[in-house]
């Protein structure tokens, strides 16, 4: 069965069918029968769906701006598997933390292609970036400035940086998520001056080379206004600090943020739209601004990983509380997909053993775990739930998993990839074994 036959899977990775059974499709994987290889709740990720989201987004930003890197920023879901298919299809990545960083290493993630960013990077983090070689790292604060300037001059070298700026632009995403204003833990504020400072500052250490400037709005960034706005602010900026300080741009960031659909019928703007009004608006500036033509370093994570995931769960107990909602309870919840609650994130959902059933009973999806906040999908339309059935739930590749966590002492989800009919294991079921094992008593 096609997406006409069920709306649904169009936020389904692309590969998704339904059989004649009316059994779910991912990747040519039965999805019912994942979930009885591999228990639930359980992450299906489909290769085919990476790979092709890698190749929309160099396609189109590349055909416009030859000079650009897409940099994968691994946040999203960091793993080495996806750290190997992101090197093989020639991205680069984005890290946060020296766990990402020593999972690109884990794979001899190409160094030159890795940037490390963060608010509060520690002294051991940039000595593990210096000591990898890595190609740049975004400074976040004058601390960090001074920190990185005497690492690197211990050791003798010369980093490339480029500085996050906040440029003061409303991305209009939620709160939690909003990163590009002056009141953000994040970046160089603009409107200060202490972004000024941070160009002269680095102008002058030492043992770092300024090469590029950076910002991100937030995410998801549903249109592209944001962005043009905050080009021009940011390219005028680069031309006064020539003038002032002559520091050249070599290298513009204009961050990620680029949104996912995660419901039928909210469609968003297509990687065409963001690639054609970036490239433009800084093409523009720089032939308005006499500055050179710097190289483009885009960082999408959601966009690439996002809608190639499909969590499934078993449904449990049922409860129907007559003229106010049915609750459908199953194995997960939000020690495993947290986002709906602290982003109010909504989802689609459908059963994956009875996808090609008519759905026309409305439920909302608890989980198990003891909080009453602890919902999945709110007034959603099923077919007629039972338990024992397979519940799926798409477009969780960004966040669910990085976030995931323990509570109630719950064991974290297998995460499955699967590709042309095979399925393989890319990380492990915990089981209670691995929660004591940190334990000292």
């Amino acid at each position: 069965m096609s997406p006409e036959s069920n709306p649904k899977l169009t936020v389904f990775p692309s590969t998704s069918s339904i059989d004649e059974r009316g059994h779910l499709h991912i990747g040519g994987c039965d999805a019912v029968e994942l979930a009885a290889i591999y228990g639930t709740p359980l992450y299906i990720f489909d290769e085919d769906a990476i790979r092709a989201k890698c190749r929309e987004f160099k396609q189109e930003f590349g055909t416009l701006y030859p000079d650009t890197l897409v940099t994968y920023a691994s946040k999203a879901c960091s793993n080495r598997a996806i750290a190997q298919i992101m090197n093989e299809e020639g991205l680069g990545l984005d890290v946060v933390s020296g766990g990402e960083l020593y999972v690109a290493e884990s794979v001899k993630f190409p160094a030159d292609r890795i940037s490390f960013h963060g608010n509060n990077k520690s002294e051991i983090e940039l000595r593990q970036a210096l000591s990898c070689g890595i190609g740049r790292i975004m400074v976040d604060n004058l601390h960090e400035l001074m920190l990185l300037d005497r690492i690197a001059s211990e050791k003798g070298i010369t980093q490339n940086i480029t500085l996050r700026i906040a440029p003061g632009v409303d991305a209009h995403t939620h709160r939690h998520t909003t990163t590009g204003l002056l009141d953000s833990k994040f970046g160089f504020p603009l409107a200060t001056g202490q972004a000024e400072e941070a160009v002269a500052k680095a102008s002058s250490a030492t043992h770092v080379n300024l090469v590029g400037l950076h910002f991100h709005l937030g995410s998801p960034v549903t249109e592209t206004s944001p962005y043009e706005m905050a080009i021009d602010i940011m390219l005028k900026f680069a031309r006064d600090m020539e003038q002032k300080y002559g520091f050249k741009l070599k290298e513009f960031v204009p961050g990620g943020g680029f949104a996912t659909q995660y419901m039928v019928k909210e469609p968003v703007l297509p990687v065409a739209g963001y690639a054609a009004a970036i490239t433009a608006r800084i093409k523009k500036n720089v032939s308005e601004l006499g500055l050179s033509m710097p190289k483009l370093i885009i960082e999408p994570g959601r966009a690439i990983i996002g809608q190639s995931a499909v969590a499934l769960y078993t449904i449990g107990a049922i409860k129907p509380i007559p003229d106010i909602r049915t609750y459908v309870c199953v194995d997960g919840g939000m020690g495993d997909n947290i986002r709906p609650a602290i982003y109010d994130s909504a989802y689609e959902a459908l059963i994956a053993n009875k996808a090609g059933e008519p759905e026309s009973t409305t439920v909302t999806i608890a989980g198990k775990y003891c909080e009453s906040g602890d919902i999945l999908v709110r007034d959603t339309t099923l077919a007629a739930a039972e338990a024992g059935d397979i519940l799926a739930i798409p477009v969780n590749g960004a966040y669910a998993i990085p976030m995931s966590s323990n509570y109630n002492m719950v064991t974290r989800p297998a995460v499955i990839m699967v590709k042309d009919r095979t399925h393989r294991l890319i990380h492990k079921r915990e089981t209670y074994e691995d929660l004591l094992r940190l334990d000292v008593i």
